[in-house]
């Protein structure tokens, strides 16, 4: 089934978009795995100054950013021009601080010397909502890329032009090809990803249900889940 684009305001299809297939996931998961080999190692200035770039195009775009939450969600005007900025001033806050929050920890001990240090898990697969279809990407993105991290996004299924606007942000910032990648998926293939040895951890906004299916399945995994949950309504699947 395509995954479509309706403006809410008018019922109007904006656009349509071929679902990936289980294989076509797969090759993303493994484009993914092998850019992270190599971006884990990244210098933290380099990623930085990636990040600063991202900042400086959703500043200059906001506006046509915005347009795009209208046509798509129906966000305001005024609040998805003002929600792009946003996502600008996350994305130059931890290109500005990370260097600081990553750094090692001194820890007492007996040993000679004792410390905690932060290192990248891999690939992260992050389930959101329509909503806030900008910001509640760009605040995981933004810390999981400047820690080394690369990120799979499943959007909700009404924003997909907002899903690939994003990857397109991160493209043109500079991010190597795999560290960004959209997933234009039916719910049903999330637990497969989820079972790929390959993907690290995930994190979901959305229904307490989809929380349950989420955290169960990275949890027969053994996988770190981060959950913001809300909401008891209809179950319309895991993103």
């Amino acid at each position: 089934m395509p995954i479509a684009s309706i403006n809410p305001a008018t019922a109007e299809t904006l656009q349509t978009f071929a679902a990936l297939s289980e294989a076509q996931v797969d090759d993303k998961i493994a484009r993914a795995a092998r850019t992270f080999q190599t971006y884990r190692r990244t210098p933290l200035a380099e990623r930085a100054s990636r990040m600063l770039r991202a900042a400086e195009i959703l500043e200059a775009e906001q506006a046509a950013f915005g347009r795009v939450m209208t046509t798509e969600m129906g966000k305001l005007l005024k609040a998805g021009a003002e929600e792009a900025a946003k996502c600008a001033w996350g994305c130059r806050f931890y290109a500005e601080h990370a260097e600081r929050m990553l750094a090692d920890e001194p820890v007492q001990s007996t040993a000679t010397e004792s410390f905690v240090r932060y290192q990248p898990i891999g690939p992260i697969l992050a389930v959101m909502p329509w909503n806030f279809p900008f910001w509640q990407v760009f605040r995981l993105a933004a810390p999981a890329l400047m820690a080394g991290n690369v990120v799979l996004l499943k959007h909700a299924s009404n924003v997909p032009q907002c899903a690939l606007a994003i990857e397109d942000v991160f493209t043109r910032a500079g991010f190597p090809d795999g560290a960004f990648q959209t997933l234009l998926i039916p719910p049903d293939l999330v637990e497969h990803i989820l079972d790929d040895p390959r993907v690290a951890a995930a994190s979901l906004t959305g229904s307490e249900q989809a929380g349950r299916n989420v955290a169960g399945a990275a949890g027969r995994q053994i996988k770190k889940t981060v959950l913001e949950l809300g909401g008891s309504g209809p179950y319309l699947g895991l993103g």
